[in-house]
């Protein structure tokens, strides 16, 4: 339980600038993910191959991603993690080379499947560094601004990268994400604190143990369709508006700043409105997803409607992680990381079978719509886990009220962390921190 106490208040001080490397290093990976939704087309035509096999490479991304969180955070864990981050990057530029000069459709996916491995490490382990680095009573803070740079990808790097690829060639922003990376491995290692002690790793076994509660797989099921239904849609955005709202291909990266602008918005209402009333947010936010995606189905050949609901739909899509990711912790109770990055493998197990599933859909005679009425389907099927959930939580109160500070969105930053066995003990002492600002990170 986290508990107040009378220590002597820690004066505000401007963060290291180690913080905004890291930031930009998570820009980097969120930008990456979803940049190719906005020129979709431009690979298509220039490999000569369909819309939907050229959306594998967001599919592919996804299941990396699945996998390569807890995979890579174990095969690097005796690492420095100086070390694991700037070969991270330097992964992630190798990858995005390959990428940009390929024209085989295999190689340029098994690029994107490295490059998400290369993701996964860099995540697993920058919030670490991050809360580490900022000292005592600044980790929520410091956590604030490097996940931060994952939303503001949504609203500035894929967008930018979209108008770049229609501009210059779809190769240009995979460039130009390459050369930064390079550039930002080497600040990396020089900026990132070589680690004297980093004390004994915890056992797995033990934190596998703590996921034998089904209120957690719930949750992990409901995270799943939240981003399948989602990212469904937003995987194939730029036929959509292109085909069915008759809208030019320059006006796609507007979309996504829109979707993007709406994600930021809603994330950060979700997880304040959550902490109070979680399951309120979750029904409201799940209703109004599936309204969206309804209208977006029967309304999509109306450009300006499209646009508004693009938009709608990352408010209320984005809204409901926050709030699964601090129920996941929650009820996980003694492994709150390695909930995390559960959740985080189950928000992208759903957005590779959404985008896979979509993939079809547009190759069929429902054509750009396709993809709506898959994401409409998914987002339905939310109700089912959400309703049990709810209703194992009204039989059991008391269970619940075991961990009435971890409730919802309101965990604390230590219980956010990435999964990592070696982050247990930098997160006891993050929860050490949070409780009194005068003990040591």
């Amino acid at each position: 339980m986290i508990v107040t106490t009378a220590s002597t208040p820690v004066r505000s001080r401007p963060l290291p600038a180690l913080i905004y490397v890291l930031a930009a290093g998570v820009f980097l990976m969120g930008t990456t993910e979803f940049i190719v939704a906005g020129i979709l087309p431009e690979i298509a035509d220039d490999l000569g191959i369909t819309v939907a096999n050229a959306g594998l490479t967001i599919t592919v991304f996804a299941i990396g991603m699945i996998v390569g969180t807890p995979t890579m955070t174990a095969l690097t864990l005796r690492l420095p993690r100086r070390v694991t981050l700037s070969l991270s990057l330097l992964v992630f530029a190798v990858g995005h080379a390959i990428v940009a000069l390929s024209d085989s459709l295999a190689v340029i996916l098994a690029a994107r499947f490295l490059t998400a491995l290369a993701t996964g490490a860099f995540w697993a382990v920058a919030a670490v560094v991050a809360a580490k680095a900022a000292g005592p009573g600044f980790t929520s803070k410091a956590l604030g601004i490097v996940l931060g740079g994952g939303m503001l990808a949504n609203v500035i790097g894929v967008p930018l990268g979209s108008f770049a690829g229609q501009a210059i060639g779809w190769r240009g922003p995979f460039w130009a994400l390459a050369g930064v990376a390079v550039v930002a491995a080497v600040v990396m290692f020089l900026q990132v604190p070589i680690e004297k002690d980093r004390g004994a790793a915890p056992s797995l076994r033990a934190e596998l143990r703590s996921l034998r509660n089904g209120r957690v797989w719930l949750v992990f099921a409901g995270a799943a369709i939240v981003c399948g239904s989602s990212l469904a849609v937003y995987s194939f955005i730029a036929p959509l508006l292109t085909e069915s709202s008759g809208l030019p291909a320059s006006a796609v990266p507007l979309a996504l700043v829109g979707y993007g602008f709406g994600a930021l918005v809603g994330s950060n209402a979700g997880g304040s409105l959550g902490s109070k009333r979680p399951y309120g947010v979750l029904f409201v936010a799940a209703t109004m997803t599936l309204l969206v995606l309804i209208a977006l189905l029967l309304g999509s050949h109306n450009a300006v409607a499209t646009i508004v609901l693009v938009v709608l739909l990352g408010l209320f899509g984005m809204a409901t992680n926050p709030i699964l990711i601090g129920m996941a912790v929650r009820f996980a109770d003694r492994a709150p990381t390695l909930a995390s990055a559960l959740a985080t493998s189950a928000f992208n197990f759903g957005t590779a079978v959404g985008s896979w599933i979509a993939g079809f859909a547009l190759e069929s005679a429902l054509g750009a719509s396709g993809p709506v009425l898959v994401g409409a389907v998914i987002a339905a099927l939310y109700f089912l886990p959400l309703g049990v959930l709810f209703a194992r939580e009204r039989r059991g109160p008391a269970a619940s009220a075991r961990y009435p500070c971890a409730a919802s969105a309101g965990v604390s930053a230590a219980e956010t962390l990435p999964y990592s066995p070696a982050a247990q003990d930098a997160s006891s002492r993050i929860r050490s921190a949070e409780e009194d600002p005068g003990s040591a990170v």
